[in-house]
């Protein structure tokens, strides 16, 4: 290998110093220009010894003339583009090695979240295989600006596995959703295909979008609570005609919107209970309720899971999936709901 990590290098394309930070492959090092960090191909690089050189001056230059202010043009400001917002990108870099017989084969594949939008990002990772999450990550990323996750060994891509991230945004922003769940799954024949264009253009990298914009808030999640002076007058509403129903049946001003689900607030035996047992009784309460809040034409239910290990959210959210009565759920990060709370919305 003609580099060594801490070489100072020069970019040959750009003209700009840099140094090795990583010996990648025979052909490929990763390297760091004014604080960025990025692939490259030694044949893209040189050492900068003969730029410095040749910048040198071989004879002083003449005195430079005194310029008085009065002289001096006025410097016209210089306006930079804004950056182009592209979304969110899930990116593999490749790792290869080289065979006895010449031949490049992949070893690793290292994994980066690119951040390609206005917005800094909370965020939560997971990468699922068959039955188990094999890596779990939570962090967060700036504004156009890269994150390194892990590094895949390359066989694992066959079991097919799952990247699946939960975002939230930095600073909350009343209008955007309060998280946001993005996921993408690759199969290894897709995989194979992507690493021969890759070859085949010459390029580094290649990635996957999760998704465009940060989603809005849903109609009901935005629609601000109204207050008693702004409520409508339904005696007004049907003395100029208009019929009024309610639709909500007896008894429907006893059942409670909210449930907490923590074990605690449900049993006081329950230090008692193996953890199957407790997630069976959580998910069996949770249904009960859910069935009794539609029975009573209630529009919503907030069901307060809590953060743990994101098992009982996982088992509520396939639940509600598969119910026809359920118009859609979004998990709620708010301090209310100690960040861990789901709200359900019924379609009648």
């Amino acid at each position: 290998m003609k580099y060594e990590v801490g070489d100072q290098i020069i970019v040959l394309h750009s003209n700009e110093e840099g140094r090795v930070i990583e010996i990648m492959n025979e052909k490929m090092v990763m390297i760091e220009v004014r604080g960025v960090k990025f692939p490259a191909y030694t044949d893209q690089i040189d050492f900068p010894y003969f730029k410095r050189f040749t910048e040198k001056k071989l004879f002083p230059e003449a005195p430079k003339k005194k310029v008085f202010i009065d002289d001096v043009p006025r410097e016209k400001k210089k306006t930079t583009a804004p950056r182009e917002a592209t979304g969110v990108w899930l990116a593999f870099l490749p790792v290869f090695r080289t065979d006895e017989f010449g031949d490049d084969y992949v070893t690793t594949l290292k994994i980066h979240l690119q951040n390609n939008s206005p917005y800094d990002l909370q965020f939560t990772y997971k990468l699922e295989g068959h039955s188990d999450t094999v890596f779990e990550l939570k962090n967060q990323v700036a504004a156009f600006h890269d994150f390194y996750l892990h590094d895949v060994p390359f066989e694992d891509m066959n079991d097919n596995p799952q990247f699946w991230f939960e975002f939230s945004l930095s600073k909350p922003i009343v209008r955007k959703a309060p998280y946001f769940e993005a996921a993408h799954k690759m199969k290894a024949k897709q995989l194979f295909a992507k690493i021969e264009q890759l070859k085949e253009k010459g390029e580094a990298l290649f990635a996957h979008q999760l998704f465009a914009d940060y989603p809005d808030r849903s109609a009901e999640d935005h629609a601000p609570d109204l207050p008693a002076s702004a409520a409508f007058d339904l005696g007004k509403l049907s003395a100029s005609g208009f019929k009024i129903t309610n639709k909500k049946s007896r008894g429907a001003e006893n059942v409670q919107t909210t449930i907490d689900l923590h074990i605690e607030k449900l049993r006081e035996d329950w230090k008692s209970m193996g953890k199957g047992e407790i997630l069976d009784y959580q998910l069996r309460t949770f249904e009960k309720h859910l069935d009794k809040v539609y029975m009573h034409h209630l529009p919503q239910l907030t069901v307060i899971h809590g953060v743990g290990t994101g098992k009982l959210k996982d088992e509520i959210h396939e639940i509600l999936k598969h119910r026809k009565d359920v118009k859609h759920f979004v998990h709620q990060y708010h301090p209310w709901y100690g960040y861990g709370a789901t709200e359900v919305y019924f379609k009648f």
